[in-house]
């Protein structure tokens, strides 16, 4: 009876520690100290949780074109701000602020602002419009 115990006891604590660790410090991923901003084309949209992403193409500090991977909100928490997926469509013209990779040559970014140039819908700018 006790290794039964013993057994589901250390199956809870695996469990809880697994899903723990599941989700990163932007920190860890992110500089959060610098900030690069992106003109370009949404190319691909993927609204879900736990974070959503957003694909552009733009270019590098270089002028080379680069398809970049932007992580934003999950889907709960962009729906509480007016987000959802049909707010942007792909082709849209987007300029967009955030925090690059710690990855030299990863062309991924925290997203801090977005705005679309065609209609000036904008997000990252009102009150709760972070990405946690």
């Amino acid at each position: 009876m006790s290794h039964r115990i013993l057994f589901a006891l250390g199956m809870t604590v695996f469990l809880v520690t697994a899903s723990l660790s599941a989700h990163h410090s932007f920190s860890a991923v992110y500089q959060t100290k610098e900030e690069v901003k992106l003109e370009g084309k949404l190319v691909q949209i993927s609204i879900r949780n736990p974070h959503s992403f957003i694909h552009v193409e733009a270019p590098d500090s270089e002028g080379k074109m680069q398809r970049w991977s932007l992580e934003w909100g999950g889907a709960a928490q962009l729906a509480g701000q007016g987000v959802n997926q049909q707010t942007l469509k792909v082709g849209d013209q987007v300029v967009i602020t955030g925090r690059p990779s710690r990855t030299p040559g990863e062309y991924r970014v925290l997203v801090q602002t977005i705005s679309r140039t065609s209609d000036g819908f904008s997000w990252g700018r009102g009150r709760g419009e972070v990405v946690d």
